[in-house]
């Protein structure tokens, strides 16, 4: 049996808000996931903003068959204390665990730690990723196995990776992102990014999305009124009728298959 070790990225205080608004956290979302897939693991759950026994966790890093580092309300390039512990907690994993997925801030924070960089969008993804492509690479690398050229995902980003870390590679984009996903192979680590995400379910997004709702109108002006966020819910909804669960998180199903597997993938 596998042992995974989940790096809950949103800080205490907005995980509370998430619970009393009647919204899992995003790693209430991942095991559930992983439930869902069938997958039999041993999980274990760390923050590295706020756990204070975050040393322990940096000695035993070894121990671990792979790390899954998921989504965040934070933004990477903002210099707080917080983020900078999440920083270099990446930095000790990239040196010490073989297998990483980081998933849309996780992967914001893994080219951050390996000397990439990331920026506020142009334009975001609010619930949805529509039309992501896979480039040859992405074809042709294992964690897009079984997935179609080009597809739409649950997402929810205001920032976008701008430079991909040396030895790293673009595996697909859309028209909001150049990079939607990547693979970089940095210290003794393989990491498998994507700016999307396959995790969590379109219903949970359409609650994010109600829970932001003012903001999204008066602060972030992604919606110009009620009338356009409602018809964008509606589209939102319409994904749900036509998608494939265990298809939409393949990325994830082939991840932990590569876990299982004597030899490297590429």
């Amino acid at each position: 049996m596998k042992k995974i070790l989940i790096v809950e990225g949103n800080l205490a205080e907005e995980n509370k808000n998430f619970s009393e608004a009647g919204i899992q956290t995003h790693t209430e979302s991942l095991k559930d996931s992983l439930k869902y897939l069938g997958e039999k693991l041993i999980l274990d759950v760390v923050n590295p903003s706020s756990d204070q026994n975050i040393q322990i966790f940096n000695e035993k890093l070894h121990t671990y068959d792979g790390l899954i580092w998921g989504g965040s309300s934070l933004n990477i390039y903002k210099d707080t204390p917080e983020i900078r512990k999440q920083i270099e907690f990446m930095k000790n994993c990239q040196k010490k665990v073989k297998n990483i997925l980081a998933i849309c801030w996780g992967m914001q924070v893994a080219v951050t730690a390996a000397g990439g960089q990331v920026k506020k969008a142009a334009t975001s993804h609010v619930g949805i990723a529509k039309e992501i492509i896979l480039n040859e690479k992405g074809l042709a690398h294992p964690l897009y196995k079984g997935k179609e050229k080009k597809f739409n995902s649950p997402a929810f980003n205001y920032d976008e990776v701008v430079k991909i870390p040396k030895n790293g590679i673009c595996l697909a984009s859309n028209k909001v992102n150049k990079v939607q996903s990547l693979y970089l192979k940095i210290g003794n680590a393989e990491v498998w990014g994507l700016q999307y995400h396959p995790e969590i379910t379109y219903e949970k997004m359409i609650s994010l999305i109600n829970f932001r709702r003012n903001r999204l109108i008066e602060t972030r002006k992604v919606f110009n009124n009620e009338k356009d966020l409602e018809k964008h819910i509606s589209y939102i909804e319409k994904e749900i009728s036509i998608t494939n669960r265990k298809k939409k998180m393949l990325e994830l199903k082939n991840w932990i298959e590569k876990l299982n597997q004597k030899s490297p993938s590429i």
